[in-house]
């Protein structure tokens, strides 16, 4: 049997240059699935992504999904790519499986909580302040160039890196610390500064984009002091779910977050097109 995908429309190209196109998976011709294919809107037209692979059911468990996914691989260097990338939900553990089968790599994962109905209290000696201005310019500072760093050492190419760091922080502190639905805040234990946190409203849920510790102040329960703070200020602000993001080999933050509850929502993955 041949397994091919067919065009459903023509190339789809969006202001930012990016393209996409849909197809069906087809066996023998007889349709039997789809699935969208793009090149990425930030990364560039270099980077390919799998946007939605779907085998009918009747068809499932027969190794169309397999044939399918590298025969996506296949359209995507044709358009030039070098690497792909994909997204998984956490409960789809057959294409978490065939993934991982192909040689997808986790880069990165989201989790999520159902927050308590009461905002948590922090422990004793802990409370926490807004950044001031000056806080805020070496904060930003600092993450974008720890952000790009993460992504480099997860195969993204410094270049790509740096300008994903960039567009990212641009898109969501366009107004800096007054951006709206924005709390940046400083953690201090007995009277010093001991960590920061960015807590944003994204999609109208608070997802936690940066918690950090101050190097001389790990290993205190600081970082788990700094979750109940973004818990307590996602509370207050009505929310009753709070997400967050997690990089693969970020072994003591997977722990810290499984501990107080957070469960995987979404895997993202790539894979080298050599």
């Amino acid at each position: 049997m041949t397994t091919t995908l067919r065009p459903t429309g023509p190339i789809h190209r969006a202001a930012d240059g990016a393209r996409s196109r849909t197809y069906q998976v087809c066996v023998n011709s007889r349709p039997v699935g789809a699935t969208e294919l793009a090149t990425h809107a930030v990364f560039g037209p270099s980077v390919g992504e799998i946007r939605s692979l779907v085998i009918d059911e009747r068809d499932r468990r027969r190794g169309r999904a397999t044939v399918a996914a590298l025969a996506a691989e296949e359209v995507l260097r044709g358009w030039g790519c070098t690497r792909v990338e994909a997204k998984v939900p956490a409960d789809a553990t057959a294409a978490l499986s065939l993934a991982t089968a192909l040689g997808y790599i986790e880069r990165n994962r989201r989790m999520a909580k159902r927050l308590a109905a009461g905002p948590p209290a922090l422990p004793r000696g802990s409370t926490w302040r807004p950044m001031t201005d000056a806080e805020f310019d070496a904060w930003l500072a600092r993450a974008k160039v720890t952000y790009a760093q993460t992504w480099i050492e997860r195969g993204v190419p410094e270049e790509q890196a740096h300008i994903k760091s960039e567009t990212d922080h641009a898109r969501l502190l366009p107004n800096g610390k007054a951006t709206p639905g924005t709390w940046l805040s400083t953690l201090t234990h007995e009277g010093v500064d001991v960590g920061t946190l960015w807590l944003a409203v994204r999609d109208e849920e608070p997802f936690v984009f940066d918690v950090r510790v101050e190097e001389e102040f790990r290993g205190h329960g600081h970082g788990r002091s700094l979750m109940l703070l973004a818990e307590r200020q996602a509370r207050e602000a009505g929310a009753d779910e709070l997400g967050l993001n997690v990089f693969a080999g970020k072994t003591p933050a997977l722990r810290l977050y499984e501990s107080l509850g957070y469960r995987p929502v979404t895997y993202f993955l790539y894979k080298p097109l050599l």
